[in-house]
């Protein structure tokens, strides 16, 4: 065939070789707000290295390779024994490594943790999502452990370690550790409390044994899980190890792992526990409160990660416009596509500026910022979750059949766009969680209250917003059956609140004459056409070095 006809025009550079972190501004931004001057210089030095890392080209094989060569379950050696083992591509473990020595375990100790750390991972995870589970479990298991502070002495440490292990040894072997979690039963699913696993206690302090079935058990390579399991006072938190002090491996026999719609450099398990050896976490029947606190911060990861798809989605989706050209003319000048763009570069904002305020919450750690939180997490993991996939799935429009080829990456992001809404709960019940909240804990709406009540007088839109969100709030008559709706009204309010205070004018204005104001269609691009909406998909560009 004649090489002519193989010439090759008009195809955009892959999206590599830049800074992830810096080239976003909301993110960028957001860690200027929220850590303090002295801690300021350090933080942003390691987020841009890490930041480059992620734009690297060698990042970006790693996630496809961990992608196109899923986890592999090993439950016997050749000779027959039970060994229950994951075997995984090299690349994951050098995604893990590397997330592992840039801090993504270590929020709870350090200056500004949970700023550094969840920017860190919205960054990080842009390269590949599946290994944030691990990430995110190991991360939250701290103050779970920290109900018991002859356990959190001796885990902590390992779990907010630099350092990564693969491989299954003793933990006080290892210089750092990764934890699991394993809640949901088939019987039951998001209804812990109808658990049936039994834990019969030994006579060791605080020692049990276990026998039950954990239809999702997460990251089972992990050298310990916190799971849920009826003992003789009720419903209570328990550490598993994967192997015991002295050497053996406990009882932890992997069933199958799942067959996910996308996720799939993660494994997901069901497990059988057959005399597993636990150590009890809190008290007995205090399951749910000792482990309640890792299941929020676990939410906020949830909000953390779906930004960090969307701000690729959305970057992918800017970079592919700014040089692809059509009907003469590069595509981001076309009004119709900066519509879009503009449209999507606001929802991934939005997802930002909220996830980051969350995450500085955490490092404040007043009641106030405690009380804010009950309500918050919950009301942005209901909403930020359920956008994601939407985003994601315009801005691979924005690339035609380009993007739904597999090449692109983002067919890859796409399906794992709805994950962060069914994991820790899905909408329901992130939505109960807050109307429960509202019921019992009046001081958590006044905190609320007070956050968006911040910018008031500042945008007559989202004075009005806020003063129906009052209305709804004062008629509780049926309030389970539109929960959804308030929870997303209150949701919406807080981003505009936030937006109005700290982004530009041009993306505030958008924002809360779209999803404020009334003034948006039922699809992306439907942006009142006389905003500014080049200086906010420019101010979403992703700027290759």
């Amino acid at each position: 065939m004649a090489a002519t006809t193989h010439t090759v025009t008009n195809q955009v550079p892959p999206l590599v070789g830049y800074d992830v972190f810096a080239a976003d501004r909301a993110l960028s931004e957001a860690v200027e707000r929220h850590i303090e001057p002295g801690v300021l210089p350090a933080a942003r030095e390691e987020l841009s290295t890490l930041g480059q890392s992620a734009g690297s080209a060698q990042a970006q094989e790693w996630g496809a390779q961990a992608n196109e060569h899923p986890p592999v379950l090993r439950t016997h050696d050749r000779y027959g024994h039970r060994i229950d083992e994951v075997e995984f591509h090299p690349s994951w473990h050098r995604l893990l490594g590397h997330a592992v020595a840039a801090g993504l375990t270590d929020a709870w100790g350090r200056p500004a943790g949970h700023v550094r750390r969840a920017a860190g991972f919205l960054v990080w995870t842009q390269a590949e999502a599946g290994h944030g589970c691990p990430l995110s479990m190991t991360h939250a298991a701290v103050p779970a452990l920290r109900t018991d502070p002859v356990l959190a002495a001796e885990w902590e440490p390992r779990l907010t370690s630099y350092v990564y292990e693969e491989g299954l040894r003793p933990a006080q072997e290892k210089a750092g550790v990764l934890f699991g979690m394993g809640m949901t039963e088939k019987q039951g699913g998001t209804d812990v409390r109808s658990n049936t696993t039994r834990a019969e206690p030994l006579s060791g302090e605080g020692e049990y044994l276990l026998t039950g079935h954990k239809w999702f058990c997460s990251a089972p390579m992990s050298d310990g899980f916190l799971v849920l399991a009826q003992a003789p006072g009720g419903l209570t938190c328990f550490l598993v190890p994967r192997v015991l002090p002295d050497g053996t491996r406990n009882v932890f026999a992997i069933q199958r792992l799942k067959d996910k719609l996308g996720n799939k450099s993660n494994a997901s398990s069901e497990v059988e526990f057959d005399g597993t050896w636990a150590r009890r976490v809190g008290d007995e029947g205090r399951g749910v409160r000792t482990i309640i606190e890792m299941v929020a911060a676990t939410r906020l990861d949830c909000v953390v990660g779906s930004a960090a798809l969307m701000r690729q989605a959305v970057a992918q989706a800017i970079h592919h416009a700014t040089y692809r050209s059509a009907f003469g003319g590069l595509l981001i000048d076309k009004p119709l596509m900066r519509n879009v763009l503009a449209d999507l570069a606001l929802e991934s904002e939005a997802a930002t500026v909220l996830a980051m305020r969350l995450a500085s919450a955490y490092d404040t750690d007043t009641e106030e910022e405690r009380a804010f939180l009950r309500i918050a997490v919950p009301a942005a993991k209901y909403w930020v979750t359920k956008r994601c996939t939407p985003v994601v799935g315009e801005a691979l429009e924005c690339l035609g059949g380009n993007g739904y080829v597999e090449e692109s990456g983002m067919p890859r992001l796409l399906r794992e766009a709805p994950l962060n809404s069914i994991w820790e709960g899905s909408g329901n019940v992130q939505a109960l969680d807050v109307l429960r909240a509202l019921q019992r804990e009046p001081q958590a709406l006044d905190a609320f209250l007070r956050e968006v009540g911040k910018a008031r007088g500042a945008d007559h839109r989202l004075d009005a917003a806020i003063k129906d969100l009052l209305t709804e709030l004062a008629d509780l008559e049926g309030i389970e059956a539109r929960a959804r709706r308030l929870v997303e009204r209150m949701a919406l309010v807080l981003q505009g609140s936030l937006l109005v205070r700290w982004a530009p004018p041009e993306v505030s204005d958008a924002f809360c004459a779209s999803r404020l104001g009334g003034d948006w269609g039922t699809g992306f691009g439907t942006l009142p056409h006389s905003l500014d909406l080049a200086s906010v998909v420019n101010r979403a560009r992703p700027v290759a070095e």
